[in-house]
This record gives structure tokens, C-alpha cells and sequence, in this order.
């Protein structure tokens, strides 16, 4: 931590040195971690609204946010890393400009962002959240629009997370469970929502097939989970068939081994017994 010279042009000129230091050794640190490239890049706004789905927007008013919340931007994505740290020398002029004004006690006009859950995204306003954490602040005052998604954007830290963000959402407009069930369904792979999703509209199809009649999506959602999926992982817990697995991917697991090995949709414990005693599915 840097101590104020007495020379304002002086402090603040050390202040984005010492930020533009910061950024560069953070992104060694990363590569030297052997970290994803995606884990310091600032979010993109478009893309985690593209993600998690729009459901509409409205403005909160002036509010008094946690800068630690402030994660992404909405056009400004080279300029600046994650944590609002200059990722290039073109920002200093305006950056020192600002700092100078506000160590010489000029008004500073709150910034502008977008709230998504807990996160925040600069709409204007970049150069100062990052002067802001330069002097070590804990919050800045903003002019907040809250946007409503399909998908929480809880679990958000780098752009990698987006893709499974963006499975989640389609396998919901598929499978329209309740809060509380989706609540219960958990994948580590993007691609294993699509799968599921499929898994279970064929088991709707099924469903309409033995009983002559037509299932709208959320009937068949709600049946599948009540009828096939709670019982079955109760009966793979049972039987010791989970694993390492999330409950969803151990259901995954065994139900395409069931019917290519023993050509069934049927779930008893027959079933499992004949399945663990065929193949190793821990």
C-alpha cells in the first residue's frame, strides 16, 4: 500500500501505476496457476443477459452498492480486468484526470449500472469504480436498473460459467419444473442439461404413448420428477450407485445403462440389482 506524497498529480499517478502493476502480475499469477484464461476477465454484460435469459427491467433508483458486487461492463470489456484494474496505458489520461479532480474535492456524479442478483455491470462510470479501488473504498454510490432473469445468476465467476448458465436456461424451458425441484437438479457439464432435457421428453412420450393422451410440458415435467427421478435416486442411494456423482448425473448414468443392457424402462430392484451386478456404475 502507497502513502499520499502531499502532491496530488503525484498520488494519483503512483495510484494507476501501481494498478496497472497489479493487473499484469495478477495475470502472470494466473498463468503461472495454470488457471483458465476467462477467471480475471471482466463479464460481459450482453452475453451473461443472453445466458441466464431477460425477463424484463426496472429501475431502483440511487443506491449505495458494494464495489466488490461490480464485476462486468456493459461496453468496455478490453479496458479493464475483473477487478477494474487498467489492462492498458490508453485509460491513464482520463483515469489521472478523474482521480485528480476528486482529490481536489470535486464533485463526483454517481456511476450508472445493471444488477443481476448480487452482480453489478458498469454502464458508464468504468474509470471511476476503478479509482474507487484504488483507494481501497468498499462501496460507490450508483444509479441502479435491476434486470430479471429466467436463470439466477448465482454461481457466476468467470465467462466460462455461461455456457452451462445458457444449458440451464434451455433445459427449464424444456423441463418447467418448480423452484424447489430444479433446486435439485445439478450437472458439472453444460452439455449434460441438454441431455437430460431429452431424457426426459422421452420419457413424456412415453407416457402419452401407454396412456393415449396428450401431456403438456409442464404435466410431464412435474410426473417425471414425482414419478421417475425422486424414486429412482432414492433407490440409487439404496443401493450405493451414486458415487461422486451429482444426483441428476448418477440418474443420467444408469438410466442409459438400463435399457442397453437389459432393454427396459422399467425401474425396480430387480433393475438395480442387475444393473450394479453388470457393470461397475459407481
Amino acid at each position: 500500500m502507497s502513502f499520499p506524497t502531499g502532491f496530488p498529480r503525484a498520488d494519483v499517478e503512483n495510484d494507476f501505476l501501481r494498478m496497472r502493476r497489479r493487473q499484469v502480475l495478477s495475470k502472470l499469477a494466473h498463468r503461472l496457476r495454470r488457471e483458465p484464461d476467462d477467471v480475471n476477465l471482466i463479464l460481459p454484460f450482453d452475453e451473461v443477459v443472453a445466458a441466464l435469459g431477460n425477463r424484463g427491467e426496472h429501475y431502483l433508483g440511487l443506491r449505495t452498492i458494494k464495489l466488490k458486487r461490480v464485476v462486468g461492463s456493459v461496453d468496455s470489456t478490453r479496458d479493464f480486468d475483473r477487478r477494474f484494474r487498467p489492462t492498458t496505458g490508453r485509460v491513464r489520461a482520463r483515469w489521472e484526470r478523474l482521480a485528480l479532480a476528486q482529490a481536489r474535492g470535486e464533485s463526483i456524479p454517481p456511476i450508472d449500472v445493471y444488477k443481476i442478483g448480487e452482480l453489478y455491470f458498469v454502464k458508464d462510470g468504468h474509470h471511476r469504480v476503478s479509482i474507487a479501488l484504488a483507494q481501497h473504498r468498499q462501496t460507490i454510490d450508483a444509479y441502479v436498473t435491476e434486470v430479471v432473469t429466467a436463470v439466477p445468476a448465482q454461481g457466476i465467476r468467470r465467462r466460462g460459467d455461461l455456457l452451462t448458465k445458457d444449458y440451464e436456461r434451455m433445459f427449464r424451458a424444456r423441463v418447467p419444473l418448480s423452484r424447489e425441484q430444479l433446486a435439485q437438479i445439478r450437472v458439472t457439464e453444460p452439455w449434460s442439461y441438454a441431455e437430460l432435457g431429452e431424457n426426459v421428453e422421452a420419457w413424456g412420450f412415453r407416457a402419452m404413448q401407454a396412456e393415449g393422451a396428450f401431456l403438456d410440458r409442464a404435466e410431464i415435467a412435474r410426473r417425471w420428477f414425482v414419478e421417475e427421478y425422486e424414486p429412482v435416486v432414492h433407490m440409487l442411494r439404496e443401493a450405493d450407485l451414486l458415487g461422486a456423482r451429482t444426483d441428476a448425473e448418477a440418474y443420467m448414468a444408469v438410466a442409459s445403462e438400463r435399457y442397453r443392457l437389459i432393454r427396459t424402462h422399467d425401474w425396480t430392484d430387480d433393475v438395480i440389482e442387475r444393473l450394479r451386478a453388470r457393470r461397475d456404475l459407481r
